[in-house]
């Protein structure tokens, strides 16, 4: 029997888990992961992931992504914060800067990203973090608050890694560490990352991982496929499965629940 896991990622709501959650519960017990991180990324999405995470027992994020920075009202911190008293809701997230799409336009993106960090301070909640070619301006605001995190799905260059691992943060990896064509630079990167500070995260149904073998005849990644990302990791820092397994669930647990960092 493999070492448990916990998805430190998965975006449950999303169209393409409509009507299949029980299934794709039960095909992530009988793959070993024994609880998940439900992300929210606008006020909408936050409110169902916490019906969801009730109902399966999981835990979940509220937060306003970047691409949805530009339709905040002026209550949404307020709204944010009362989701966040509610026991299962465990991180200010998916927060940061995406100048990658721009789909809000970047001084706002900056200050709803700005806001949240403020309210996972007052809170005493982590952040989970997206960043896409924006790492200059997402470490200047994150060196003005005092916040625990992770930088979720990372996918930068050493010189970004190094300055979030400084910056205290946790790093997110995906199934993009399973892709021979756009992962080489990530692979590369992985024995860089002490074990200690990472995760593992599917982002579902995003990035499936390309090593799966037999591949499914669906291209939607799900939570049962975490162990491929757990595989890779491990070999490339050339460490046992249950060594990843079982340090990257530790970490989940300090990061999320136990906040004894």
């Amino acid at each position: 029997m493999m070492q448990p896991l916990i998805d430190a990622g998965v975006n449950l709501t999303n169209h393409q888990f409509d009507g299949l959650h029980d299934h794709i519960i039960v095909r992530a017990n009988a793959a070993n992961v024994t609880n998940m991180l439900l992300i929210g990324c606008d006020l909408q999405s936050s409110q169902d992931v916490l019906t969801l995470a009730k109902k399966y027992r999981y835990y979940a994020t509220a937060g306003v992504h970047p691409h949805d920075a530009k339709s905040a009202d002026e209550h949404f911190i307020e709204k944010l914060s009362s989701l966040l008293q509610q026991p299962e809701v465990v991180a200010v997230g998916e927060c940061g800067l995406d100048y990658n799409r721009d789909f809000s336009p970047r001084n706002i993106q900056r200050e709803v990203f700005s806001k949240q960090l403020d309210l996972a301070k007052k809170l005493n909640k982590p952040v989970y973090l997206h960043e896409r070619d924006a790492s200059k301006d997402m470490l200047a605001i994150l060196k003005e608050h005092s916040v625990n995190g992770v930088l979720h799905c990372f996918t930068g260059d050493k010189n970004a890694l190094d300055s979030y691992l400084n910056q205290g943060l946790y790093i997110g990896i995906t199934g993009w560490v399973c892709d021979e064509r756009r992962g080489k630079e990530l692979q590369q990167l992985i024995p860089d990352i002490p074990l200690e500070r990472l995760l593992i995260e599917t982002d579902a149904p995003f990035l499936i991982p390309r090593t799966i073998s037999p591949k499914p005849k669906s291209r939607r990644n799900e939570p049962s496929y975490l162990a491929y990302v757990c595989d890779t990791i491990a070999t490339l820092k050339k460490l046992s499965f249950d060594d990843v397994a079982k340090q990257t669930t530790a970490n989940f647990q300090q990061l999320f629940v136990n906040k004894t960092n």
